[in-house]
């Protein structure tokens, strides 16, 4: 597991959360924007965690099958790098998000066995990133959060020819064997550094970013 993989800290609420992601080595903090989720923020509270976010942590928004009106909203008032897409947009509109906003996108796009893979396969001429999510149950709430992970087999040795990132129940405990498994980069977590929905723990932050690096 090389000290140069990346990781993402998503569903930030506080300064202390930003704190302790950059503080940890984090390179991706992550903003939801779902009001569903109980890491939704309001675009005032988004607002000023992105400028507090120190340089070089990248502030991406988690954004749900959103119109061009909340997206003009939020990219008008939030100060972001990064676009994350983690509903059910298809191909066509990741391209028209790219060109009305100008900030790379990341698709997020949910496996649960190997029927999925061709899904992802759509997206890759289309996103500047792919997230490789667990595919959430079918009556869940939430797109992703959820704490579920998949087999990570499914994508072992893969390789795709824009940059990725592996997500879906990833904790301290577990993510080094995930990069082993996956040779993934990138990987990004939520609930698996949290002592309560929502609620991030700063050990556990710092935990999961050393375990990735280890």
């Amino acid at each position: 597991m090389p000290e140069d993989t990346s990781v993402k800290i998503c569903g930030l609420s506080t300064a202390k959360d930003l704190s302790a992601a950059a503080e940890a080595g984090a390179a991706y903090c992550g903003f939801v924007f779902f009001d569903k989720s109980p890491r939704n923020l309001s675009l005032t509270t988004a607002r000023a965690l992105a400028l507090e976010a120190p340089l070089g942590l990248a502030k991406v928004a988690l954004i749900v099958d959103a119109d061009d009106a909340f997206l003009d909203a939020v990219t008008a008032q939030v100060p972001l790098d990064m676009l994350q897409l983690h509903g059910h947009e298809t191909p066509k509109r990741v391209t028209e998000i790219k060109a009305r906003y100008g900030l790379p996108v990341m698709k997020a796009v949910g496996v649960a066995d190997a029927s999925d893979l061709p899904l992802l396969e759509s997206y890759l001429k289309v996103a500047d990133q792919i997230l490789v999510d667990a595919k959430p149950p079918k009556d869940a709430a939430l797109p992703g959060g959820n704490g579920l992970s998949f087999d990570w087999r499914l994508i072992a040795g893969r390789r795709w020819p824009v940059p990725w990132m592996l997500a879906g129940g990833l904790t301290p405990e577990n993510v080094g064997e995930a990069i082993a498994m996956t040779g993934a980069k990138q990987v990004d977590v939520s609930s698996g550094v949290e002592h309560a929905p929502g609620e991030k723990d700063p050990d556990l932050i710092k935990a999961f970013v050393k375990a990735a690096h280890a």
